[in-house]
């Protein structure tokens, strides 16, 4: 690493550190307020071993200079010390940005600005907005209000209790000095911020030089280039609309909401260095990455999310996979019959949509954690997975062998534990969060005496499902669990009919499936429920009328549902 002392145009020095690859295109970090340069540490290093990596202190901060005038913390002044770094460090060409904060605050004022056009090639932003795009946004939320804009500006001013409270003259300075802040820091950021390295006390002059006149006289102004922003769903000061909702003025925008707070360059820095990295080699390459598509948005609800299905081979699996397609996304589908899944594949790509197919038995552990990290190498991490392959199976307790309980606990519901233990891992890693859909049934709530294995292995799906569902939200990942009730798919011609001989089963599986065909409840209508459930992230999401009533039954007149159980509703 090299260090220097770069001079600005009004004789300030500002402390510049160079790493990383000498040759490798220039990345140049800009850290916020009340951090230094050091906050970048852990950026920098999963950045510096692909690219050549600047980062210094902004003036006020680190071993920069600390001017006393408050006119030396103006916008401008702060957009021409990155023109001066970056103009030292690499005279010509361009280089790519990437800040965070009060860094993002004037890095924004510098991209949208004169003095380094055609010398940026890309900007990721992280919890910091253009001040002039802010000050537009919240007049936008107050002189055209609708219940949703009134929400997020009362959110955001709620956010911004500290900036009035910077106004304050003399008492920020002494809780600084007195070392109160760095507590108050430590409490709200006890894993992201590093309150030691902090000096908040020069730093005050950015909110009073630059948030009154920017905020209430915005100018705001487009960026003509490429720009990402990394959204943290946890941040206590900057929130998500505020960063997010600017593509009037950014034509070539990115928008992804990472799951941490404010300080996640700290607590994730690999996180945040290769979605950078993403953009960087876009720009570079022209690759595009899923998660950029992603994050750029596209038509259909879930445009360019990348979803896996198991047991997509027909039935509920294949017209979930089509449904998905049809919704923008790509798909990746399995099953345990090889010609099945083939189909469904053809289906897809006859929609036009990207599509990949695996012959997977979803019980054997281990080959769903190959499949799962081949679908890592070959496609990307999955945003949805969709845990459906399964198996019926009817008759009474005395009839089941235990064969028959491993066969069908392992389908179904190790089926699913496997599927979450290969997936989850990769999906919280990433920190973009997502959705994991468990297919159940309205057996799981709804008993029967002649469903007692298979109800008791939809039964743990349900729980299985609800106490994941409260393990990974604050990963931003959510879980449902599908009950469907009677359904018209070819599962009844396989269910598995214990006690009786194989001419009886026979006849049994043609029974249920004329009942089941009789109901005329199709897949493809379990599948509309599913996707629905997805974008509502909904706990539970009984399909079929039946399994509706079902479930409110179960809750409030559980004995009733006991009672009819007894029946005998034998085929």
């Amino acid at each position: 690493m090299s260090h220097k002392q770069v001079t600005a145009s009004d004789g300030v020095r500002l402390s510049v550190r160079v790493r990383g690859l000498p040759d490798g295109p220039t990345v140049v970090l800009v850290h916020g307020y009340p951090d230094n340069s050091s906050m970048w540490d852990g950026v920098a290093e999963e950045l510096g071993r692909r690219y050549r990596v600047v980062v210094y202190d902004v003036r006020g901060a680190g071993e920069s200079d600390k001017p006393r005038a408050r006119r030396a913390y103006l916008l401008d002044q702060l957009a021409d010390d990155l023109a001066t770094v970056i103009d030292d460090v690499q005279p010509s060409g361009k280089v790519h940005l990437v800040a965070h904060d009060w860094g993002s605050i004037q890095t924004w004022h510098a991209v949208t600005g004169d003095r380094l056009r055609g010398r940026i090639a890309s900007y990721t932003s992280l919890s910091g907005p253009s001040l002039d795009h802010a000050g537009a946004w919240f007049r936008e939320q107050l002189t055209r209000p609708t219940p949703r804009r009134l929400r997020h500006a009362l959110r955001q001013l709620l956010h911004s209790y500290y900036i009035v409270a910077f106004q304050v003259p003399l008492i920020p300075e002494l809780l600084w000095r007195t070392g109160i802040m760095r507590t108050l820091i430590r409490r709200l950021e006890p894993a992201e911020a590093s309150p030691d390295t902090l000096d908040g006390v020069h730093g005050l002059k950015l909110y009073r030089a630059n948030m009154g006149p920017r905020m209430a006289r915005p100018r705001p102004r487009p960026a003509e280039i490429p720009v990402q922003v990394l959204a943290p769903t946890g941040d206590a000061y900057v929130t998500t609309p505020l960063q997010t909702e600017i593509a009037r003025w950014v034509p070539d925008l990115r928008v992804r909401r990472l799951v941490g707070s404010h300080w996640i360059t700290r607590s994730k820095p690999s996180v945040v260095a290769a979605a950078a990295a993403e953009l960087i080699e876009y720009v570079e390459t022209g690759e595009e990455t899923r998660g950029l598509r992603r994050a750029r948005g596209g038509t259909g609800r879930f445009a360019h999310q990348l979803v896996v299905v198991t047991g997509a081979g027909s039935g509920i699996g294949r017209e979930t996979a089509l449904a998905f397609a049809a919704e923008g996304a790509d798909v990746v589908v399995s099953d345990i019959n090889p010609e099945s899944v083939v189909e469904t594949a053809k289906l897809l790509r006859e929609r036009g949509v990207t599509a990949g197919e695996y012959t997977v038995d979803s019980s054997d552990g281990s080959a769903v954690a190959q499949f799962a990290s081949q679908v890592r190498a070959d496609f990307g991490v999955p945003d949805i997975v969709v845990n459906n392959a399964g198996i019926g199976m009817s008759g009474s307790f005395l009839d089941t062998t235990v064969e028959d309980w491993e066969k069908v606990v392992d389908v179904n519901l190790w089926g699913v534990i496997h599927g979450c233990r290969a997936f989850v891992p990769m999906m919280t890693e990433r920190a973009e969060g997502g959705q994991i859909v468990n297919l159940a049934s309205a057996a799981a709530y709804l008993p029967s005496k002649i469903l007692t294995a298979y109800g008791t292995t939809k039964a743990a799906v349900l729980a299985l499902s609800n106490g994941l569902r409260a393990e990974l939200a604050s990963d931003g990942i959510g879980v449902t669990a599908v009950c469907p009730g009677l359904v018209n798919t070819n599962i009844t011609n396989t269910t598995k009919f214990v006690g009786v001989d194989a001419a009886e089963e026979k006849r049994r599986q043609k029974q249920s499936s004329k009942l089941y065909a009789r109901r005329n409840f199709g897949p493809e209508r379990v599948a509309r429920d599913i996707l629905r459930a997805v974008e509502k992230n909904v706990a539970i999401q009984p399909s079929t009328p039946e399994a509706k009533v079902a479930l409110v039954l179960s809750r409030l007149t559980p004995g009733l549902l006991r009672a009819a159980a007894k029946l005998d509703v034998t085929p």
